[in-house]
C-alpha cells in the first residue's frame, strides 16, 4: 500500500522534489510560479518571453534545488533566479542598453501618457522606460539591490547604475505629472 505523505512546507517540498517527487515539483511550480511571471514582466514586456524565461527559471530552480541550503527564503532565493534569467534573456536579445540622451524619451513620454495614476499604472510607466533604466530601476527599488551589485550584475558601473536609476526617477515622476495634469484638465 502506498503511504500518502501530506506536503506544505517548503522545507517539505524541497526534500520531496530532491527524491524526484513529481507532485512535490508540481506544488513548489504551483506555489510560486504567479509571482516569478509578475517579477519577469517587471523586465520582460512580453507575457509570453516572460513565460519562456519563467520556465526557463523554474528549470534552474530544480536542477540545482540541492545547492539551497536552508539559509534565507527560498522564495528569494528563486526570485535571485527569476532575475538573471531576466537579465540574461535580455542581453541575449540586445535590448539591454544604457540611455545618455533622455530629452527625446521625455517628448514620448509627454505624446503617450494620458491616463489617470493608479497602482496598477505604474507598471505600464515603469515598461515605457528604456530597458536600461528599467532594469536598474527593478533591481534597486523592487528587488532591493545595492548599486555595486547592480553594476556587478549588469557589468556596469557603479555610476552608471546611479545615473540610470535617477533618470529612471525623473521620467516616472514626469509621466506621473503630465498624467496627473491630463485628468484634471479632463475633469474640469
Amino acid at each position: 500500500m502506498l503511504k500518502v505523505v501530506k506536503l506544505n512546507t517548503d522545507h517539505q517540498l524541497i526534500e520531496q522534489s530532491l527524491k524526484n517527487n513529481r507532485k512535490a515539483q508540481k506544488l513548489l511550480y504551483d506555489k510560486y510560479a504567479p509571482k516569478m511571471l509578475s517579477l519577469c514582466v517587471y523586465y520582460i514586456k512580453d507575457i509570453q518571453q516572460s513565460e519562456a524565461v519563467m520556465l526557463s527559471g523554474f528549470f534552474k530552480v530544480f536542477t540545482k534545488l540541492s545547492t539551497f541550503e536552508n539559509n534565507g527564503s527560498f522564495e528569494g532565493w528563486i526570485r535571485k533566479i527569476m532575475v538573471w534569467e531576466s537579465i540574461t534573456y535580455l542581453r541575449k536579445k540586445e535590448v539591454l542598453f544604457f540611455t545618455d540622451e533622455i530629452e527625446s524619451y521625455e517628448k514620448l513620454i509627454e505624446e503617450q501618457v494620458e491616463l489617470n495614476i493608479a497602482i496598477e499604472d505604474l507598471q505600464q510607466f515603469i515598461n515605457q522606460l528604456p530597458e536600461g533604466c528599467k532594469v536598474v530601476f527593478n533591481l534597486y527599488v523592487i528587488e532591493g539591490y545595492k548599486h555595486a551589485e547592480i553594476a556587478e550584475m549588469l557589468k556596469i558601473t557603479e555610476g552608471t547604475s546611479k545615473t540610470q536609476l535617477s533618470r529612471a526617477r525623473k521620467a516616472l515622476q514626469k509621466m506621473i505629472s503630465i498624467n496627473r495634469k491630463t485628468y484634471h484638465e479632463k475633469t474640469r
